[in-house]
């Protein structure tokens, strides 16, 4: 709804917008964009003593990660205090897509992406990537990009395996419109103003969005 001179807002519970474009509105909260090497558990804790990707971040504020990439797995992950947008990206009604490069031992064709686009049944209900393709591909192994919607327990692996695909690498290399392919294994940064705003902006709000206002607008 629209604001007035000298309005106060609570920044736990309203969005801040400008011409369309979220502000975020709270000095305490910190965005740090880390590159997840395989063999680090993607939680705040582990019961095992398993190195964890909250060990790899400053620790003065206490963060935590959005969504998960399976320990085998590697690539980007974001770490916030920012609890309305780590909501954002890791539930699906949001719409916010992240992109995986999987290479594969043996040549894959058009007949295996179909599949993961038309989708697959797992032992947790359906599942189907929002796009598919090859990125390159030799008589003995294929690197191909898959796009997610949702981010459930070892999903793109398992939809792999479900149509006989062998995957060797699974590397996350967007979350939304993020991309750095630049940041090297264990590193971190943090975001820019201009990322966390692309981020607030990126993919749909559901119905209930209670951060709407009862007009509909945010």
């Amino acid at each position: 709804m629209p604001a007035h001179i000298g309005q106060q807002v609570d920044p736990d519970s309203v969005l801040v917008a400008v011409d369309g474009d979220v502000i975020p509105t709270s000095p305490g909260r910190v965005y740090y964009l880390l590159y997840k090497p395989p063999g680090v558990v993607s939680s705040a804790a582990d019961t095992h003593e398993r190195p964890i990707v909250t060990d790899l971040v400053p620790s003065d504020i206490r963060v935590y990660p959005v969504g998960r990439l399976d320990l085998d797995s590697e690539g980007l992950m974001l770490l916030t205090n920012d609890g309305y947008l780590a909501q954002r990206i890791s539930h699906p009604s949001f719409g916010i897509t992240k992109t995986y490069v999987l290479r594969t031992s043996g040549s894959l064709g058009k007949s295996e992406l179909a599949k993961l686009v038309a989708g697959v049944e797992l032992e947790d209900g359906p599942a189907r990537a929002v796009s598919a393709r090859i990125l390159d591909r030799s008589k003995h192994a294929t690197m191909l990009e898959v796009v997610m919607a949702e981010g459930r327990n070892r999903e793109v692996r398992r939809m792999a395996d479900a149509i006989g695909i062998p995957v060797t690498t699974l590397t996350r290399v967007a979350i939304g419109p993020l991309r750095d392919r630049n940041l090297k294994a264990g590193h971190w940064r943090e975001l820019t103003a201009r990322e966390v705003r692309s981020l607030y902006a990126a993919g749909q709000d559901p119905e209930n969005d209670r951060f709407k206002g009862q007009d509909g607008s945010t």
